[in-house]
């Protein structure tokens, strides 16, 4: 190895490095172990002083420390026979450390998935990106300005919540799964709470309706079965320790044929009749019919409040638009009841969320869908899709070897609405030679990352899921990415 980099026997000076060589390490190993260079003699090169001056030394030493635990990974598992040139080390970590830079977490999504979960679901609109900007300093959180006294940190939000669905009160928590989990804490803790098998739900991050109960410590009781369940079922399980009634919308799967459950209305009806409160868990959120977009609708949140849900809970970064967090509506006395328990100050959101909760909630409003960027990508015309595929094309200047085609395409929104049915949309799809795995994952690396979708042996980019002005980001990222394969 060429430069000033000497050898070593740990990245960070003389101490043992776990899983190193010893006595039993083969010949060729310790001695690729020993070219692999030091901290001081790496940091003190030139490559080295260039990393520190852009990324800091702290963030350059962590990274590079990472980064020989790796190298002498390799070299004992026999996976690496050389030690990289300190161009190809410098080359590395410098894009590890542009990887965790405050620029490099943006993405252009044109996977045809809306709602990504990987991706962060909704993007803000910019009312509630420019509120959040405008907190650099202190706020008003949590203070009555006309008496200064503490107030309720989410008064502004429930004000909303009570005009849009009819509420009696309404909180705020970091997610739906909290939001769930605290509503069974406060209603169920020691009791049970029936629930349709059909609605044993398994979500994303193997989030799991069975477990959330257990941990909420209520007992949960199963009735009828997976694909029909009737009223009568849950009036039968109906006991003196019966504590509630949840409906739980199964967002990622539908049942399709001789299926059926018991509504939300009827659950309701139920519980009025038995003197026991009904949990209803909508899921996605829908304040708004998707009719409106032609898609199938979900489960509107205001239907819940009519039906006389006691608790009802959804997600506020889905079909609201919002930013990560989960939503408890319902009747005032339950409400104030989940405010209190131990678990809602756990579950609390910080001021970022509430300013970008307020100013997306005063979209629907003041009835201002199209400010909204899920609303705004559904509305979009197939004629819309095809100029932006038109921009796209005009631009790229790929070699020839690489087939570029514009196909129809169906766009889902994701997250689990209507997991089954897209909206049409069109896509461009890139083939060639290359391996599509391979452009993929570099396409992940550009700055701001491209993800697209694989089908086929083709790359697939849809037209809807982009963000206006993003065409450019794509022509840019795909020669950037092509022109290193040739």
């Amino acid at each position: 190895m060429s430069g000033d980099i000497r050898s070593f026997q740990n990245c960070c000076g003389a101490e043992k490095v776990p899983g190193g060589f010893d006595s039993h390490t083969p010949p060729l190993s310790s001695s690729l172990l020993r070219d692999i260079p030091s901290a001081t003699s790496f940091l003190h090169s030139h490559e080295g002083a260039e990393l520190i001056e852009e990324f800091g030394r702290g963030a350059t030493l962590s990274e590079f420390r990472r980064l020989c635990d790796d190298l002498r990974s390799q070299i004992l598992e026999g996976s690496s026979l050389s030690v990289p040139t300190l161009l190809s080390i410098t080359k590395t970590l410098r894009y590890r450390l542009s990887q965790i830079s405050s620029n490099a977490k943006r993405a252009v999504n044109a996977t045809g998935i809306l709602l990504h979960t990987g991706l962060g679901r909704s993007p803000l609109c910019d009312t509630a990106l420019h509120a959040v900007g405008n907190l650099s300093g202190y706020s008003i959180l949590q203070v009555d300005i006309e008496g200064g006294k503490r107030s309720l940190r989410e008064h502004h939000i429930e004000r909303m919540l009570q005009e849009l669905t009819g509420c009696e009160a309404a909180t705020v928590v970091n997610n739906n799964a909290a939001a769930t989990m605290l509503t069974l804490s406060v209603l169920a803790q020691g009791k049970e709470v029936i629930v349709s098998r059909g609605q044993l739900v398994e979500i994303g991050g193997s989030f799991r309706m069975p477990d959330v109960m257990a941990y909420s410590g209520c007992t949960m009781v199963e009735v009828g079965t997976t694909n029909r369940t009737h009223l009568h079922d849950y009036e039968q399980a109906i006991n003196d320790n019966t504590a509630a009634l949840i409906h739980v919308h199964t967002s990622n799967y539908r049942i399709r044929g001789f299926h059926s459950t018991p509504g939300i209305d009827e659950l309701c009806e139920l519980g009025a009749k038995r003197n026991i409160p009904v949990i209803d868990d909508v899921g996605s959120g829908s304040l708004i019919p998707l009719f409106r977009y032609g898609i199938m609708p979900e489960p509107l949140v205001v239907d819940s409040i009519r039906a006389g849900a006691d608790l009802t809970c959804f997600s506020g970064d889905k079909l609201m638009c919002g930013p990560q967090s989960g939503i408890i509506i319902g009747s005032a006395d339950w409400v104030a009841k989940v405010r209190r328990h131990p678990l809602a100050r756990m579950f609390r959101v910080c001021k970022l969320t509430l300013a970008a909760l307020e100013n997306t909630l005063i979209h629907f409003i003041n009835d201002n869908h199209a400010a909204l960027p899920l609303y705004q990508a559904l509305d979009l015309s197939l004629q819309d899709l095809n100029e932006r595929a038109d921009t796209i094309e005009k631009n790229l200047n790929l070699s020839p070897q690489i087939e570029v085609r514009r196909v129809e395409s169906t766009c889902f929104i994701g997250s689990g609405t209507n997991p089954d049915e897209g909206v049409p949309s069109v896509a461009l799809t890139f083939q060639g030679s290359f391996d599509v795995n391979d452009v993929a994952r570099l396409l992940r690396g550009a700055r701001p990352a491209l993800f697209c979708r694989i089908h086929k042996n083709a790359l697939y980019f849809d037209m809807r899921s982009l963000r206006p002005g993003e065409e450019n980001e794509v022509c840019t990222g795909l020669r950037s990415v092509f022109s290193q394969l040739s």
